[in-house]
C-alpha cells in the first residue's frame, strides 16, 4: 500500500478491507496531513489580505513540509505494522529460535512505535501553526483553521493509542522507558488543550 499514486477511493477501499495494513496509524497519519494541509490553503488564501505576508508565506511552506512528511508517515506506519506481523511468524521450535523471535518482535515493536510517535509531533506542530494563523487568517476560510485542529488534535490522540499498543508488549525495559519519555507530552492533554482553544477562538469569532 502506498498513500502516493493511489486514489483517495483506493485508498479508503484498502483501509477498509480485510487486509491488516494500512490502518488506524495510518489513517491518524492521513488526519495530520490533512490539517496540514488545509493550515496551508488558509495562509494561501490570507496572503494580501492586509495581515502579515511574510508569517504566512512561513507558515505555509512548513505546513507543506508537515503534510509531506505526514504522508510519508501514512505508509510508513503501514510498513512497520507488517514487519511487526513478519516477526511474529518467526520460528520457535528451541530456545535459540525463540530468542531471536522475541528479539525481533521488540525491535519490530519499537520500529512500530516511532512511526506514530513521529506522527504525534507533527501534529502537534500543526496545531501549533493553527493557534499562529488564526489571528492572520482570511475571514472566508477562518473555519478551517478550527477543522486542521480538530484533524491534528485527532492524530495526536490516535497516534497515543498507536504507541500504547506497542508499549504493553515491548519487553525491553530501556526502550519502554524511553518511549514512554517520548510520549508523555501527547499523552498529558497540553496539545489536545491547545487545539481546544483554537477551536473555541474560532466558533467565537465566526458567531459574533
Amino acid at each position: 500500500m502506498r498513500v502516493k499514486g493511489q486514489t483517495v477511493d483506493q485508498w479508503l477501499d484498502e483501509l477498509g478491507s480485510s487486509a491488516p495494513a494500512p490502518g488506524g496509524g495510518a489513517a491518524g497519519a492521513l488526519s495530520a496531513a490533512m490539517a496540514a494541509g488545509l493550515v496551508e490553503m488558509v495562509g494561501n488564501l490570507s496572503v494580501g489580505k492586509g495581515q502579515d505576508d511574510a508569517a504566512l508565506r512561513e507558515t505555509v511552506e512548513r505546513a507543506a513540509s508537515l503534510r509531506r512528511r505526514a504522508a510519508e508517515l501514512a505508509d510508513e506506519d503501514a510498513e512497520v505494522f507488517t514487519a511487526v506481523l513478519a516477526a511474529y511468524k518467526l520460528p520457535r521450535a528451541d530456545e535459540a529460535e525463540k530468542a531471536a523471535r522475541r528479539s525481533a518482535i521488540d525491535l519490530a515493536l519499537v520500529g512500530a512505535a516511532r512511526v506514530p510517535l513521529e506522527v504525534a509531533t507533527v501534529a502537534a506542530e500543526v496545531v501549533r501553526l493553527c493557534t499562529g494563523i488564526a489571528p492572520l487568517s482570511n475571514p472566508n476560510v477562518l473555519s478551517d483553521v478550527a477543522v486542521s485542529a480538530a484533524a491534528a488534535r485527532a492524530a495526536v490522540d490516535s497516534s497515543v493509542v498507536n504507541v500504547e499498543v506497542n508499549l504493553a508488549l515491548i519487553k525491553d525495559a530501556t526502550a519502554r522507558t524511553e518511549l514512554t519519555t517520548a510520549l508523555r507530552p501527547y499523552a498529558s492533554g497540553d496539545v489536545q488543550g491547545e487545539a481546544e482553544r483554537v477551536l473555541g477562538e474560532v466558533r467565537r469569532r465566526i458567531t459574533a
